[in-house]
């Protein structure tokens, strides 16, 4: 006689369809993750590229920029020689133009010189021998000395510069025991009221231009510095 549990069919584990899909399933994963896979290493190689591009397109900016800094190097020092020359053309003007007028103007304020002492004096430095400062023009008698410096346009920095230039001046005339009276003069072609003003101030002369020569300002009340 057959009992009931006897009769019962066994539960089905793993089947071979089971197991299948399995397999099925996995390779499903493993091609999607393949193809992902593929994708991202596709998207780093075209980003390489691209930063390899943007790169060489840095580099060549960065020779761009590199010879533009040259030549702008080369076209300054150019500019530089070239404001060299005409500094000194116009120095060569100075002495051309000025100087021959300046000994009559000043003797007309009863200096009494006699005649241009010097165009382009050099102070140099005892102990180093290094220039310090330098005159366009020097007037001197027995008595005064006028130092005189000319600029196409004088600004209020070139008044400084030239009560520095004075003082120089007066320091070197002291080590010879020279005590003669040392005055300042500035001369332009073009002086604006500023400076004009500025140079007035401290005691130095004005020297513009009118015509063909030059003529020395002297207004109410001007008092020359004597250094």
């Amino acid at each position: 006689m057959t009992t009931q549990a006897e009769t019962r069919e066994p539960e089905m584990g793993l089947t071979f369809e089971k197991v299948w899909a399995m397999f099925q399933e996995s390779d499903r994963y493993m091609q999607k993750l393949s193809e992902k896979t593929d994708r991202m290493m596709q998207e780093n190689a075209q980003q390489m590229r691209e930063t390899d591009r943007k790169m060489r397109e840095t580099n060549r900016v960065i020779q761009d920029v590199a010879r533009q800094i040259k030549d702008t190097d080369r076209q300054l020092k150019k500019t530089d020689e070239q404001l060299g020359k005409l500094g000194n053309r116009f120095g060569e003007l100075a002495e051309h133009l000025v100087a021959p007028n300046i000994v009559k103007k000043f003797n007309a304020l009863g200096f009494h010189f006699d005649e241009i002492s010097g165009l382009r004096q050099v102070i140099y430095d005892d102990k180093s021998g290094q220039k310090i400062a330098e005159f366009d023009i020097i007037l001197e008698n027995g008595e005064s000395i006028v130092g005189v410096e000319v600029k196409s346009k004088p600004s209020n920095k070139d008044v400084k510069d030239h009560l520095r230039r004075l003082r120089i001046l007066r320091l070197n005339k002291d080590k010879k025991n020279d005590r003669r009276k040392i005055h300042g003069a500035l001369a332009g072609a073009i002086m604006t009221d500023s400076v004009k003003k500025a140079a007035l101030k401290e005691g130095i002369y004005v020297i513009t231009q009118t015509g063909d020569t030059v003529r020395i300002d002297v207004p109410d009340g001007f008092v020359p510095k004597t250094w």
